[in-house]
């Protein structure tokens, strides 16, 4: 067995075991892989079940999201609620929106997510400057992630979770001359490391996933 073989049959196992993907889940992924390279902004199996459990750890009654894409991260985010929490997504794309509210009927958490359209940093600025929320997840355009991260943190209660994903930018982030989207990322993983406002871990799920905690 090659080496690539045997990391593809890991991940394949660790999914199967450790991420409890259901069929519609299941689907949902298999549906978004046919689009192509563009694909690769959904969330992966394993990441989706660590916010699901994340969510619940924390007994999260209120969420929030940044780029929802086809509701692969909504749907996991929304299954860590309760039946009457609340989850509002920030999408851009009109087209990405009605198929991500198509999905989340489909898994059943479609009363508890509210989707607005929109530039995110201008939905987020409307919004009361109070600690409403006690989970974030960010997954949009890289560009936005330090205004987002500013917005989001006072909307957090003390003691709830943002999760940044795409922190690794596939490794670029380490490169001598990055793109400027791997810069803006790498300037805000330093940031983050020195902000004393939050307790922080970056793991090596996926494309690597930063969770913070609002101290």
């Amino acid at each position: 067995m090659t080496d690539k073989g045997s990391r593809a049959e890991l991940y394949e196992y660790l999914v199967d075991r450790g991420a409890r993907q259901d069929s519609v889940l299941a689907e949902l992924e298999r549906e978004t892989a046919a689009m192509g390279g563009i694909a690769a902004m959904q969330v992966a199996p394993d990441q989706g079940a660590c916010m699901t459990l994340l969510a619940r750890a924390i007994e999260a009654r209120r969420a929030l999201e940044v780029g929802t894409f086809t509701g692969y991260s909504a749907i996991c985010i929304a299954r860590g609620l309760p039946e009457d929490g609340a989850l509002v997504c920030c999408e851009l794309d009109a087209g990405y929106a009605e198929t991500a509210r198509g999905w989340l009927e489909r898994a059943g958490v479609g009363e508890r997510v509210e989707i607005r359209l929109g530039p995110a940093i201008d939905t987020l600025r409307a919004m009361p400057r109070e600690e409403a929320y006690d989970l974030a997840f960010v997954d949009a355009d890289k560009a936005g992630y330090p205004g987002y991260y500013e917005e989001i943190l006072p909307r957090l209660r003390a003691g709830g979770l943002l999760l940044l994903d795409n922190v690794l930018m596939g490794g670029r982030v380490l490169e001598a001359e990055p793109d400027e989207d791997a810069r803006i990322i790498d300037e805000l993983n330093t940031r983050i490391e020195a902000d004393e406002r939050v307790d922080a871990a970056m793991v090596g799920i996926a494309d690597g996933i930063t969770i913070l905690r609002k101290r």
